[in-house]
Parts: C-alpha cells; structure tokens; sequence
C-alpha cells in the first residue's frame, strides 16, 4: 500500500493531568516533646518578623481562620472559640464585687484587655506587655481581639512584667497572668517568689488569676505550681476550658483569692446586666462548670 493511502490513526485525547491541579500541601505541626501535637494545613503565608524576644508569624490555616505564632507556638486563631481570653478575664471579674483596677500582665494580642474591657464596673485596666511588636501584628491582624486597647480606661505598657510587679507601689483588685508558656525570660513569670510579689501587689480582697497549662500535657509544672500557688492564698481553685489549638485541646487557669469563692460569691445580678453578646464560650453555666475536674486533675492536685 502505498504511503498516500496510508491512514494513521491517532489518539486525540487532551493531555492533562488532573492530579496536578493543585499541589499546594503546606502543613504547621507544633509538637509536645516530640511525641504528639496539633498540624494545621496552612493556605498562605501572611507574615513573619522577628522581635528582640521572639519570632512572629501570622499564618492563614485552612480550618481556624488567621492564626498567630510566637517562637513557633500558637497563642490565638480567628476560629477558636476565643475560649482562653474570654475564661481568663470574665471568671475573676464576676466575682470580685468592685474590680475596679485590674493589671494584665502579657496578653499581647490583645484578648484578654477586650474581654475585661466589657466590664464598665472596671475604672482601670494597666496592660504591661514586653514585647511591642506582637502588639502591632495582632492590631493589623486580629482586631476583634485587640479593640479593648483603644478604650480611654486602658494603659497600655511596654515592659518587663516581672519588672513591673517589683518596681511599682500600685494596688489592683485583678492580675491576670496572660501569660506564654514557662520558657525563656517568662519561665520567671511562673515561680514562687514572682507569685509571692504578685500577691503583695493584690488588695486586701484581691484576686490574682494565671493560665496554668494543660493538666494533661504538663503534670509536673502544674503539681508544682499550685503546692507554691496554695502556700501563698488561701484559695486557690483550677478551673479549665477547651482551646483546639493548644497542646490537648485542655487548658488551665489558677484562680487564685485573698478573699472570695470563685462560686459562691459569683456576682448572678452583675452578670444578667452585663452585656456579653461578643462572647462565644464564657456564660454563667460555664462558669460553674468549668471548676468541675476529671478525677486524675483532681489527684494531680493533691
């Protein structure tokens, strides 16, 4: 047959390969001492800078919205039920009958000055945060979490926490210790002698209350920290809350009193007229709920 007779056939498919559409596979992973831990498939991206005290990243995670990291740790996401900020500030609040002067040490994303910002019962509220920068980032990132800051009743201080607590002669109803995990510099944040001049700080009727890790990830910090916590109050309480981007998902708080039970002098009046329609965690049964331990947090406080 000759060649202009020939007919070929020919495969006319339209070569693609669907696989590769999207090949965008960037995962952070924070690990507990290499063991366990959380991965959060990352979209983008959206900011790194570096302070004198620590690394900043903003990254935008496919499940929780905007996130920020601090020395490769997450603190707060735009989706995270805002339970940290929201427990750390409204539990003592309602208790103390007259919080008219609180100080927040640490808590540079501003969350916890916003929630204690609802209270117009508080005439005073010092914030005294080391590290600037991470202010500036949560401001253009996160500000639902740092509107607080502009109210005329916050005083917002860049410095040493420590410093502070030993350098001043101010009293406070409320500190609260929105502070990182104990490492570094911020691991002298979360020993006796430092809680002793916490205490010193406090009113008569005072209240101090501080984050205190996961019950189940940090047994040994915890066991230590409260025996030191109770040898300097009278009252010392952990209470707890579901945060799903730390370590466990379970955190803690040391509610920590020179006078008042975190139940029974919660404050039921003040709170049916405070408005609380930006909270998405915090309510009164909450509150009671939240002193309610499992049986092995319970032994761990022994």
């Amino acid at each position: 047959m000759s060649a202009d007779k020939t007919t070929l056939k020919v495969d006319e498919r339209f070569i693609r390969e669907d696989a590769m559409d999207n090949l965008w596979n960037v995962w952070f992973t924070e690990l507990h001492q290499g063991k366990s831990g959380h991965t959060f498939k990352i979209s983008r991206f959206v900011e790194s800078t570096e302070s004198e005290f620590q690394r900043i990243e903003i990254l935008e995670t496919e499940e929780f919205g905007k996130a920020l990291v601090l020395y490769g740790s997450l603190m707060v996401a735009e989706g995270d039920t805002n339970a940290y900020n929201e427990m750390i500030a409204h539990v003592p609040l309602f208790v103390h009958p007259h919080p008219d002067r609180v100080l927040v040490i640490g808590g540079g994303d501003g969350g916890c000055v916003t929630n204690v910002m609802m209270h117009p019962d508080v005439k005073n509220c010092t914030m005294c945060e080391i590290d600037r920068k991470v202010v500036e980032a949560s401001k253009r990132h996160f500000p639902r979490l740092t509107a607080g800051l502009d109210d005329p009743r916050c005083h917002l201080l860049y410095e040493d926490g420590k410093k502070f607590i030993e350098g001043t002669d101010e009293k406070f109803d409320l500190i609260l210790l929105d502070l990182s995990d104990p490492i570094g510099p911020a691991a002298e944040l979360f020993q006796k002698t430092f809680h002793q001049a916490v205490h010193d700080r406090l009113n008569d009727d005072g209240i101090l209350v501080t984050q205190s890790e996961s019950p189940l990830f940090n047994p040994a910090t915890i066991k230590a920290m409260y025996a030191n916590l109770k040898s300097i109050f009278p009252i010392v309480r952990m209470y707890t809350c579901l945060m799903p981007i730390y370590p466990s998902s379970y955190w803690s708080f040391a509610f920590c009193s020179k006078k008042y039970h975190p139940l029974d002098d919660f404050d039921a009046a003040r709170y049916e007229t405070t408005d609380l329609v930006a909270c998405t965690y915090y309510n009164k049964d909450i509150h009671f709920g939240s002193f309610a331990l499992p049986t092995y947090v319970k032994q761990l406080l022994k």
